[in-house]
């Protein structure tokens, strides 16, 4: 079967059923598919010339180039004759965004299975129908029919996002771009006819511009080979997940969205943790994970330590790791007593180390450096507080420069996660972090979490026999 990468790397898009009206899909996709694309893009349509400067022409055929992807934004009626003509052509590929399939009953399903023949006949490849299709920053490949005025289209990253809700998916795009989180590839896949998570994992797991892949399902169809899929692909790239369709009516609904069986809940969740995968509850969740996975390499223990500005924080960040199940150990009388030799003399040293608002720079800056060469701790939850007098706008700098010249003298990294609650002049330090390599989150809580998915990959990745083949290519100091 043909493979799914010149559906994000084409060389030559048409855009069938494409409109002469502002607002309608086949206008919108145009639009940005002109402004972003950086191939070769031509129009179908039997009433114009061209259209927003692009060439047209009355059909597929008559395209005088060999093209790559057909995106099709026709009525469903009409899908199976333009798949016919572009399997006649030569075509590899067919995004088709039109809905009115599998997902609106017998009818549909059956236009559905007539679409998959062809694309089978002709030994094409599909993604969709009923789907928003593919956004990849770096070529320039944009299926989605929502103009920039308003969607927001997030830069190139590390994470890949696939999601079965075309809807969704756009929030998602929309969010992240919002937060500057980047993204190698979006796959909006709609019923996924041919081209499914199956696909995806198999696909994302090689490609070179991701390192933390998720997804938004709900429901799989062949449901041995994704989890043997997964079961490969967690051992070297992380996978997170949101599963949706948890209870009774949230399965119905997904049916009636995409036709999709969603299965039980308890089943989904027992093999997603015997297959390493990291399960995310909520669109936060998902990308605060990956943002973790991808800036911080794996746990190799539950240790953590708390290292903060305020007293009242580093309780509640104690009692948010300790009802994740990690540990929040007293530091050894050595390691306090170093630190007492550089801490004011009200400041806590035990862990959580609270360096208290009377502090300066210099007192995280000299406290991280023992906490991590103590070995003592497997990761660390990191609250400056930003907004205290003796804080300086050259912490960050200050922080992450001591951090990664006592890495090189231990000789590994231990995952750093920070907490930056407070208002706009703490955002503007906390997108510093993150822009230097810390992920940062708004609260205590969110920050445990995410330290959790990197003691649990952590876990996966050792008991798969991967984890310093994991580090040694992504994290090596």
């Amino acid at each position: 079967m043909r493979g799914i990468d010149f559906f994000f790397n084409p060389k030559v898009v048409a855009v069938v059923g494409a409109s002469r009206r502002p607002g309608k899909v086949g206008y919108e996709l145009l639009r940005n598919l002109r402004e972003y694309f950086k191939g070769r893009l031509y129009a179908v349509n039997p009433e114009a010339k061209e259209i927003l400067g692009v060439p047209c022409y009355p059909s597929l055929s008559d395209v005088p180039d060999d093209v790559d992807v057909a995106v099709v934004v026709v009525p469903a009626e009409k899908v199976v004759d333009v798949a016919e003509e572009a399997g006649r052509k030569g075509v590899k590929g067919l995004i088709v965004i039109s809905s009115g399939f599998k997902e609106v009953g017998p009818e549909g399903a059956e236009r559905e299975r007539r679409l998959i023949e062809v694309v089978r006949k002709y030994g094409m490849r599909l993604i969709g129908p009923n789907c928003v299709g593919v956004y990849v920053p770096k070529s320039g490949m944009n299926t989605l029919f929502l103009s920039r005025e308003r969607q927001g289209y997030p830069g190139h990253g590390f994470i890949a996002f696939a999601s079965q809700s075309g809807a969704f998916g756009s929030a998602v795009l929309d969010w992240a771009a919002m937060r500057g989180i980047g993204i190698s590839k979006f796959i909006s896949y709609g019923n996924k006819a041919d081209v499914d998570e199956v696909d995806v994992l198999k696909y994302l797991v090689e490609d070179v511009d991701t390192r933390v892949i998720t997804l938004y399902i709900e429901g799989v169809e062949r449901g041995r080979e994704f989890l043997d899929t997964l079961m490969e692909v967690t051992k070297y790239k992380p996978v997170v997940v949101l599963k949706s369709g948890r209870t009774e009516a949230g399965a119905r609904a997904a049916s009636s969205h995409t036709g999709s069986l969603a299965g039980s809940d308890a089943v989904y969740d027992a093999a997603f943790k015997q297959c390493g995968v990291i399960r995310a509850y909520s669109m936060e969740e998902l990308f605060d994970f990956a943002t973790a996975l991808g800036m911080q390499p794996p746990a190799a223990g539950d240790r953590v330590a708390v290292l903060t500005v305020g007293g009242g924080s580093g309780v509640m960040a104690t009692d948010a790791l300790v009802d994740l199940g990690l540990k929040v150990p007293r530091l050894s009388d050595d390691t306090v007593a170093k630190l007492r030799r550089v801490l004011l003399p009200f400041a806590s040293p035990y862990n959580p180390v609270d360096v208290t608002g009377s502090a300066v720079d210099e007192h995280l800056v000299e406290a991280i450096e023992i906490i991590l060469k103590s070995g003592e701790v497997d990761a660390v939850m990191w609250l400056p507080y930003y907004m205290v007098p003796g804080i300086t706008p050259e912490l960050n700098r200050k922080f992450l420069s001591r951090v990664r010249k006592v890495f090189q003298e231990i000789g590994r990294i231990v995952p750093i996660v920070g907490v930056a609650t407070g208002g706009s002049y703490t955002a503007i330090y906390a997108r510093e972090a993150e822009s230097m390599g810390i992920p940062m989150y708004i609260s205590p809580e969110r920050a445990a979490k995410a330290i959790k998915a990197l003691v649990d990959y952590g876990r996966w990745l050792k008991r798969s026999g991967t984890f310093d083949y994991y580090i040694e290519k992504y994290f090596r100091v």
